[in-house]
C-alpha cells in the first residue's frame, strides 16, 4: 500500500535530485500530464484522457482543463478542410 508521507518524502528526494522547485507537489505533474496530453499533436482524445485520471466523466475533465482546448475547434475544421476539400477550387 502507499501511503502519502512515503509517497511525498520518496518524491521530495527525487524532485531535489532532478533540481526542480520545492514548491512542485506530486499533483503538479498529475496536471502537467493531463495537459501534455490534450495539447499534443494529435492530441490524446478528452474521453481517454478523463479515463485516465480517474474522473467520473469527461465534463469534469473538461470542466478542469477545458481553457486547453481553444485552439482544437480552428485545427479541426483545417483538417477537415484539408481533407475534404484539398485540389478543390472554389469560385466565389
Amino acid at each position: 500500500m502507499l501511503w502519502p508521507g512515503n509517497v511525498n518524502r520518496a518524491f521530495r528526494r527525487l524532485r531535489k535530485r532532478a533540481g526542480l522547485p520545492a514548491t512542485l507537489r506530486p499533483h503538479d505533474l498529475r496536471h502537467a500530464m493531463a495537459t501534455a496530453w490534450l495539447t499534443a499533436d494529435p492530441p490524446v482524445p478528452v474521453k481517454v484522457v478523463s479515463e485516465r485520471l480517474g474522473h467520473a466523466n469527461i465534463n469534469i475533465t473538461l470542466q478542469i482543463y477545458g481553457h486547453m482546448l481553444p485552439n482544437m475547434q480552428a485545427e479541426s475544421a483545417q483538417r477537415l478542410d484539408t481533407q475534404f476539400f484539398a485540389g478543390v477550387s472554389v469560385n466565389k
